[in-house]
């Protein structure tokens, strides 16, 4: 999780009583709430309510989310142009799982609508990535901004509303984790800071920049996701009335062309790119870099075969120069056991490059993914032989 930060007003010791100003408040204090995780042995913060968090007047089911894995027959690569999938929906309700597997689920949303109400995902940490669009995500610990290229790390039990600016197709990549999500361990010292030479240190993460206290006593309703299962919670009161918070759990943003990619005379291996860490699996950004300086690099990847890993790269922006036919928003599924690489031809057009402005990100997972009907319906079945001069 990120560093310690703090916003709005706090008492000086914790469990003890924040007071309100005479006659604000029946019970003359703001209402503390502890937000952990697994259970209390790992990061926490604190937040402060105008009322107890607690106050529910219904409980309803909305719906189960039907995740409908394909059956797919052979083992193969898959190459799906996501930029077909057509645009609906909200930013919640608007997701299409695309893959899946215990630990993760990848989906794309394409939104033509607002957040119609209040979210709360109750089983996973999610990271947003952010194609395009820009705007601002709003939470009980503040306002959030997000632009082109973010990925939103929001944690789970976060209330979110994501608000997106007029004027333009939002774009996002979904990565739902069903475990914590951290940094690299080899990225933090033994005090918990970035080491000199990780690819990203604190500066480049953003957490929420103002407040937003909302005093209303109406009936508000939140969705909740626990898995599969959506309820819709009815609050006495809206949920963003913290008057302050502190610790390490909160939402934020870390921009991919913030990240300082790592490079050599030779090509160097994926997990120089790694970003975030989770169990079961990893998300890495391939940004823009230097290529290799040896006069006999080979500049693009080296064939590899995936031998406990199965690889998504879900392509963002410029030209790849190891693969033909991708386009942004292409997403590429190289699973263990065949070896994939550069395409044919692809070695001597970069024999001349000194630099890369493709960025993209790359998920691997320990367990194979399962692709989802939706998935197969995007599917390009000759990519297995684009291998072929």
């Amino acid at each position: 999780m990120p560093y310690y930060r703090q916003m709005g007003t706090i008492p000086v010791k914790r469990h003890t009583e924040h007071r309100t100003r005479p006659g604000y408040r029946d019970e003359g204090v703001y209402y503390e709430e502890v937000v952990t995780l697994a259970g209390f042995g790992r990061a926490y913060s604190m937040l402060y309510h105008l009322r107890p968090p607690t106050r529910v007047r219904k409980v309803e089911a909305v719906a189960m989310i039907a995740l409908q894995t394909a059956s797919v027959p052979v083992l193969r690569h898959h190459h799906l142009k996501s930029n077909t999938l057509p645009a609906a929906g909200d930013p919640i309700l608007g997701r299409v799982p695309l893959f899946v597997n215990a630990d993760v689920t990848l989906s794309r949303c394409r939104p033509t609508q607002p957040q119609a109400e209040l979210f709360r995902n109750a089983s996973a940490d999610e990271v947003i990535f952010v194609h395009r669009g820009r705007g601002q995500l709003l939470t009980p610990l503040g306002v959030l901004s997000f632009r082109p290229f973010d990925y939103v790390v929001i944690p789970r039990t976060t209330t979110y509303q994501m608000v997106f600016e007029p004027g333009e197709q939002p774009e996002l990549l979904v990565i739902e984790s069903e475990n914590t999500l951290g940094f690299p361990s080899r990225y933090l010292n033994s005090d918990g800071q970035f080491r000199l030479g990780a690819p990203f240190c604190e500066r480049d993460l953003h957490g929420p920049s103002e407040s937003l206290i909302i005093d209303r006593n109406e009936d508000v309703t939140v969705l909740v996701k626990d898995e599969a299962r959506l309820t819709r919670y009815t609050l006495a009161h809206h949920p963003f009335d913290v008057v302050g918070w502190d610790g390490f759990v909160y939402p934020f943003t870390f921009n991919a062309d913030d990240f300082e990619p790592i490079t050599g005379t030779v090509h160097q291996p994926p997990p120089v790119h790694q970003t975030f860490d989770a169990t079961g699996f990893v998300i890495c950004t391939f940004a823009p870099r230097m290529l290799d300086t040896h006069p006999d690099a080979v500049k693009v990847p080296y064939a590899h075969s995936n031998v406990q890993a199965d690889e998504v790269l879900y392509y963002v922006r410029g030209r790849f120069g190891s693969r033909r036919g991708v386009e942004e928003a292409s997403f590429t599924l190289h699973p263990r056991g065949i070896p994939h690489g550069p395409h044919p031809g692809t070695i001597v057009a970069s024999r001349s490059m000194t630099r890369t402005d493709e960025l993209a990100v790359m998920v691997d997972t320990v367990r194979p993914l399962h692709l989802t009907q939706q998935a197969m319906t995007l599917d390009d079945p000759s990519y297995p032989f684009s291998w072929l001069e």
